[in-house]
């Protein structure tokens, strides 16, 4: 089956056992080949990238999906050439029926042993280099499409290995953290990132202070807090972190509350998106920053606090390898067609939804 001629609907099965030695790693084990329970709202849906001329159509395929609550468009780029543009996200999220917080467009490969090259969007139009729960969307996504359970993907931050479990369940290895100060990056030299100097509100009494600073292919900064981090202002304190000096490429921001040492509640201010659900990456960034500090051990669940319930993800740092394994669900909402240049969107006829 060509890339590109068809999103989200179960066609084939490949055969990926020699694939699989060659990119093991080490997850739960899981059959790889059983059978696989296709969602009734993936079985109609068919994309075509051209006219029947080689022509490129103005539309694709994508669908509204969420993980954790974390809102997220997948968009089907495979067999095309041009992005999903800046001017599209934006107007896709001034769509309430459309509003996310990031864009996940699937392009075709750009090198041997992948299975897709990820460009992500952020809601205001800026480039991300990480999104884990938009990740395992993907993979949900795929999965159904493809029936396979594993895939590697590509993104400006690295190489991502995935895999869908019987559960329903999703795991994405993160790769590893980074904790070097110039490579997360920050202004000012630290030679400890596992606390540094920055606070916010008076000096003899901070509201927030002395985070830990980490990269998961995206820079996060770590409040620890003693109470329920729901109970911050973080909708104002948020920007004003998002943006300081101390982070040239701005950050993701994060209040953890460390419940047990297997359990820490978190709320994220998302770089690009504001307060969001949940943020994946932050959650592990979160997890490896608790174990470095001695907080917890390196195996937690992550409780986020304004994610819908249960809204946990399970967070793993690996011993053998260092590498930060991410486990949680992914949820189809809904799909249509977009215009990945303008951001015109309608919704799949049998949803009942009028073209805008």
């Amino acid at each position: 089956m060509a890339l590109g001629t068809a999103f989200l609907r179960p066609s084939y099965v490949e055969t990926i056992d020699t694939w699989l030695v060659v990119h093991a790693w080490p997850l739960p084990t899981t059959p790889l080949h059983a059978p696989l329970v296709i969602p009734p709202q993936f079985r109609h849906i068919q994309l075509e990238n051209t006219d029947g001329h080689g022509i490129m159509s103005n539309t694709v395929e994508f669908a509204r999906m969420n993980g954790l609550g974390n809102k997220i468009l997948v968009v089907d780029m495979r067999g095309r050439k041009d992005v999903v543009t800046p001017t599209a996200a934006i107007a896709l999220n001034a769509d309430p029926a459309t509003q996310f917080d990031q864009i996940m467009a699937i392009h075709d490969p750009k090198i041997d042993g992948t299975d897709a090259w990820i460009d992500i969007l952020n809601c205001d139009g800026t480039k991300a280099q990480a999104c884990g729960n938009g990740t395992r969307c993907v993979v949900q996504a795929l999965a159904a499409e493809t029936g396979r359970k594993v895939f590697t993907f590509q993104t400006v931050a690295g190489i991502l290995n995935a895999r869908e479990h019987e559960d329903g369940t999703i795991s994405v290895d993160m790769g590893t953290p980074v904790f070097a100060w110039d490579k997360i990056p920050l202004a000012e030299e630290f030679a400890d990132t596992s606390r540094i100097e920055l606070q916010i509100g008076p000096i003899d009494n901070p509201v927030l202070h002395s985070p830990s600073v980490a990269s998961m292919g995206n820079p996060h900064a770590i409040f620890w807090v003693d109470k329920d981090p729901m109970s911050f202002d973080l909708d104002r304190f948020g920007p004003l972190l998002e943006n300081h000096p101390m982070f040239p490429e701005r950050a993701n921001i994060t209040l953890a509350q460390v419940l047990s040492p297997t359990l820490v509640r978190t709320r994220t201010w998302e770089r690009g998106a504001g307060l969001t659900l949940a943020c994946g990456s932050a959650a592990c960034a979160t997890a490896v920053s608790a174990a470095r500090t001695g907080r917890t051990g390196r195996k937690v669940t992550i409780d986020v606090a304004s994610a819908p319930a249960p809204g946990k993800l399970t967070i793993e740092w690996l011993e053998s390898n260092d590498h930060v394994v991410m486990t949680g669900p992914a949820e189809w909402e809904w799909s249509g067609t977009v215009d990945p240049v303008t951001g015109s969107f309608s919704r799949d006829p049998e949803q009942g939804a009028q073209a805008r």
